[in-house]
């Protein structure tokens, strides 16, 4: 782990940068992750048989999410995990002895690269890429553990709007468990903008595996946690990026605030 430039810290596996932590000394109450926050493929892995267009899709990544979670950060004085690796390298928010921790099909598209991992290429995948930025997790929270007050984890994702062929009518999502208060708080603040659809554990909900980075840092912990997602279509430039980070920073520090012993 080694200072970087700027005031990050950055973790380095193995001749690569797996993860960043930006803003490690944030001084709020919550910590930020993106754990789909790049479409980067390290070098060793080429395109994995993908078009250049294949790799700026949602199965790639996450479209939008760093640019809402750095606005997100920096309007909460909070420290941001950011992955720096595609998922299809090997989703960090997934176990990795779970079959779609790397997918052979994106979505409807296949992915060449991916069709016959053997048990030795995953284990090296897990070491270059989760491992590392689960590591930045551990370090960015023990940090802000040692500072006052209390701390809670946030995920920040984006969705597709249509997912194989089925429309998505939310604007946002907030996917959460076991403890419903803190989700509730955001979802009421969210839901007082006229016209802004809010999912309640929609479009994903825990029970779809979404919820293992959360659940391996913050519940098993007893923290706080909340995982949000944004369209991706709603998105698509920096100011939007701009808007939803503030828009989320406000009521993500109204509910937390709200909270019994915050």
């Amino acid at each position: 782990m080694t200072e970087a430039g700027t005031g990050d810290l950055d973790i380095s596996e193995r001749g690569g940068a797996a993860a960043t932590i930006e803003r490690p000394d944030g001084a709020g109450r919550w910590l930020l992750v993106c754990d789909h926050a790049s479409n980067r493929l390290p070098t060793r892995f080429g395109s994995l048989g993908l078009d250049a267009t294949d790799l700026t899709r949602h199965f790639a990544w996450d479209p939008g999410a760093r640019g809402i979670a750095r606005r997100m950060a920096e309007r909460l004085d909070a420290a941001l995990v950011l992955s720096t690796v595609s998922r299809l390298v090997i989703d960090c928010n997934r176990l990795p002895s779970d079959p779609d921790s790397i997918v052979a099909v994106g979505e409807t598209t296949p992915v060449p690269g991916n069709a016959a991992i053997d048990a030795a290429e995953r284990e090296r995948r897990v070491a270059e890429a989760y491992t590392p930025y689960h590591e930045a997790i551990e370090a960015a929270l023990g940090r802000r553990l040692t500072q006052p007050g209390p701390v809670a984890l946030c995920a920040v994702h984006t969705f597709t709007p249509v997912m194989r062929g089925v429309a998505r009518p939310w604007h946002v999502g907030i996917v959460h468990h076991p403890d419903d208060a803190l989700a509730d708080r955001i979802i009421a603040i969210l839901s007082r903008e006229p016209g802004l659809v809010v999912g309640d554990n929609e479009p994903y909900a825990p029970a779809d595996r979404v919820y293992h980075t959360l659940d391996r840092h913050g519940t098993a912990r007893g923290l706080a946690t909340v995982m949000i997602e944004v369209r991706n279509d709603l998105v698509t430039t920096d100011e939007e990026e701009r808007r939803w980070g503030d828009r989320l920073a406000a009521a993500l520090d109204e509910a937390l605030a709200a909270l019994p012993g915050a």
